[in-house]
C-alpha cells in the first residue's frame, strides 16, 4: 500500500524556520522525483520545490534562498527546510511522488503551515 505521510507542519512567526517531512512506503522511493507543492486559501496549489531521483533540485522563484527541499533515501524521506517564513508562505503543503520510469504518481494528504503574529 503506498503511503506519503507529511509531518512537522505547524504555526510559526514571520522570520522564523520549520522543516516539513514526507515519509513514503509501499514503492521504490529511490526511482522517485519528489515535490513539495502548497495551496493558500483560495489559490491554485503551486509547485515549491522538486529533487529529481538523482539528487538535482529546483525551487520555485519565491522561495529560493529560503527553502531548501533534500532527500534521504535510506529513510525513504523528502524534506522541505524552510527559513525566514513570510505570512504569504502560509498553506497546506503536500508532497508529490513521479515514477522515473512509468506515469504513476502519488500524493500525501498534506501539513498545514501557518506564518502569522
Amino acid at each position: 500500500q503506498v503511503q506519503l505521510v507529511e509531518s512537522g507542519g505547524g504555526l510559526v512567526q514571520p522570520g522564523g524556520s520549520l522543516r516539513i517531512s514526507c515519509a513514503a512506503s509501499g514503492f521504490t522511493f529511490s526511482s522517485y522525483a519528489m515535490s513539495w507543492y502548497r495551496q493558500a486559501p483560495g489559490k491554485e496549489r503551486e509547485l515549491v520545490a522538486g529533487i529529481t531521483a538523482g539528487g538535482s533540485t529546483n525551487h520555485a522563484v519565491s522561495v529560493k534562498d529560503r527553502f531548501t527541499i533534500s532527500r534521504d533515501n535510506a529513510k525513504n524521506t523528502v524534506y522541505l527546510q524552510m527559513n525566514s517564513l513570510k505570512p504569504e508562505d502560509t498553506g497546506v503543503y503536500s508532497c508529490n511522488a513521479r515514477s522515473t520510469y512509468s506515469k504513476r504518481v502519488y500524493w500525501g494528504q498534506g501539513t498545514q503551515v501557518t506564518v502569522s503574529s
